[in-house]
């Protein structure tokens, strides 16, 4: 199957909406935050991100989930900073050190090579852009870049939801598979533990529009392999902070009840979390099993279920070469 953005890119579509991105910057809305700062003349708002992309690593990535990673692993390409301040966060050393992240600004074509390097080198099924919700203009311009290069693989939007539907919306046709979180159902917690008040009313409407875009039903070729759709990541928290029942409830209720899910176990408590008693420890098997039985009550049966162990080995991929997302099939 022909991805989508290679009959943009010959229409002139995928030029027009790349500049009409860009042309965004200069007074940046890009997420939710709409901060207003001319990103063009690399003024900083909320992410501290400019124009060009932070990109804190690119690899061979096969912890995904399996219609992702397949045998040879997704193209992964890490986007430094972030528009969200999860107190937990396990990519911290990326997404909140700005300063450290400003030496990794990357020209748009240096970019364009590198995803032609995890396609045609690496042979990876895919090429996943891994919190990309600040970048979008740069993800669209590096993408016009890449395709006359011989880019022709499914590309991922991973992100932690925290979107603008417009900005969504320009990805349409882009973009071939959503993989969004879905961290809260309470804005409370969402500002106690990212900084983000907003987030449940923002997160529900960008994940509202990927299913527009993508529809229930993941599409795999012959190998099994994603080639289009929409995958919702829900990272189980201690003590009920994601308001799992709540969240899953939406998705089958207000999206769709054949909605593919990933139900993540491996909450570990790093950065900041040691300092809050409500995070300050992983979960306990109760709470897992909660979720799990939630599962089966709201009738979800697509996606995947990770299991309780995943704690125990999981380390952010650009610390060492390989993390395991073990998985069960729902």
């Amino acid at each position: 199957m022909e991805p989508a953005y290679l009959a943009l890119y010959r229409s002139g579509e995928l030029k027009r909406r790349a500049e009409m991105l860009e042309m965004r910057l200069a007074s940046c809305d890009i997420c939710p935050r709409e901060c207003h700062v001319n990103r063009l003349k690399n003024e900083h708002g909320f992410c501290h991100s400019g124009h060009l992309p932070v990109v804190s690593a690119v690899c061979d990535h096969h912890g995904e989930e399996p219609v992702i990673s397949g045998i040879r692993g997704t193209g992964a390409i890490f986007f430094g900073n972030c528009n969200m301040r999860c107190s937990y966060c396990q990519n911290y050393q990326i997404s909140q050190d700005p300063g450290h992240q400003a030496s990794k600004e990357m020209g748009f074509h240096n970019l364009a090579e590198h995803m032609i390097y995890l396609q045609d080198e690496l042979g990876c099924h895919n090429i996943s852009f891994i919190s990309p919700s600040h970048f979008v203009p740069q993800l669209a311009r590096a993408v016009l870049e890449a395709v006359p290069m011989g880019l022709r693989v499914p590309l991922i939007y991973n992100s932690n939801a925290y979107d603008s539907v417009t900005s969504l919306q320009s990805l349409d046709g882009i973009v071939n598979i959503y993989l969004p979180d879905l961290k809260y159902a309470c804005g409370g917690r969402a500002e106690k533990l990212s900084h983000t008040p907003d987030y449940v009313m923002r997160a529900r409407q960008a994940i509202v529009e990927m299913h527009r875009q993508a529809g229930d039903d993941l599409v795999l070729d012959d190998s099994g392999l994603a080639q289009r759709g929409l995958i919702v990541r829900h990272l189980i928290l201690p003590n009920e902070l994601a308001g799992s029942r709540d969240s899953l409830g939406w998705l089958v209720h207000e999206v769709s009840p054949r909605v593919t899910v990933s139900i993540m176990s491996q909450y570990c408590p790093t950065h900041l979390a040691l300092q809050i008693p409500e995070l300050c420890r992983k979960i306990s098997i109760a709470e897992y099993s909660e979720v799990l039985e939630l599962l089966d009550e709201l009738g979800l049966e697509n996606g995947w279920i990770q299991e309780l162990d995943a704690a125990e080995n999981y380390l952010p991929h650009f610390e060492r070469d390989y993390h395991p997302f073990s998985l069960e099939k729902l």
